[in-house]
C-alpha cells in the first residue's frame, strides 16, 4: 500500500512531534534537552533536520550533519552523517526512511560531501538492515571502553 507523503525541511512547529519522535528513537534522554538541541540545531548551517510529514503530520524524521574530524571508514572532509533517523513503527517499511536518506544526502552533496557517514548501537538489527538497504557497507566494529577515576 502506497501512502502519500512529503519530505520537507523542520520548521519550528513541529518542534514538539520532532522531539517525541527523537525520545522513542533515544529513550535514555531527557525530553527537553532534546528539545533544546534541535531548536539549536535549526539555525546551525553544518546541521540539518528532513521531516517525513501526511497532512503535516509528522511520521518520521532524520537529523544529518557534517563532520569535519574524522569518520571511521571515510577517507574524505567533510563528512555528511546521519546522526539519527526515525519512522513512526506504523509507517515503517514503506520507503520513508528510503526518502529521508536520499534527501539527507542531497543536502550533503551540496554542502560539498562525497561520503555520508553513520552508526548504530550493535545489537540493533533493525538500523543495521535499514543501513545495508539503502547502499550503506560496514566499515569497522569498534568496542569503547570507559572508567570511573578518582
Amino acid at each position: 500500500m502506497n501512502i502519500d507523503y512529503k519530505v520537507v525541511d523542520f520548521e519550528m512547529p513541529f518542534l514538539e512531534d520532532l522531539t517525541s519522535m527523537a525520545l522513542d528513537l533515544w529513550p535514555d534522554n531527557e525530553y527537553m534537552h532534546l528539545r533544546d538541541s534541535f531548536e539549536k540545531y535549526s539555525g546551525e548551517e553544518h546541521q540539518k533536520i528532513f521531516l517525513s510529514v501526511i497532512d503535516d503530520l509528522p511520521i518520521g524524521f532524520i537529523h544529518a550533519s557534517l563532520r569535519f574530524d574524522y569518520v571511521e571508514g571515510s577517507d574524505t572532509s567533510p563528512v555528511g552523517y546521519i546522526e539519527g533517523i526515525y519512522v513512526l513503527p506504523e509507517f515503517r517499511k514503506k520507503g520513508i526512511s528510503r526518502a529521508l536518506t536520499h534527501q539527507a544526502e542531497r543536502w550533503a552533496i551540496q554542502k560539498g560531501c562525497v561520503q555520508m557517514g553513520s552508526d548504530i548501537e550493535d545489537d540493533n538489527q533493525v538500523s543495521y538492515a535499514y543501513h545495508l538497504g539503502v547502499g550503506f557497507h560496514e566499515a569497522n566494529r569498534v568496542i569503547c571502553f570507559i572508567k570511573n577515576i578518582e
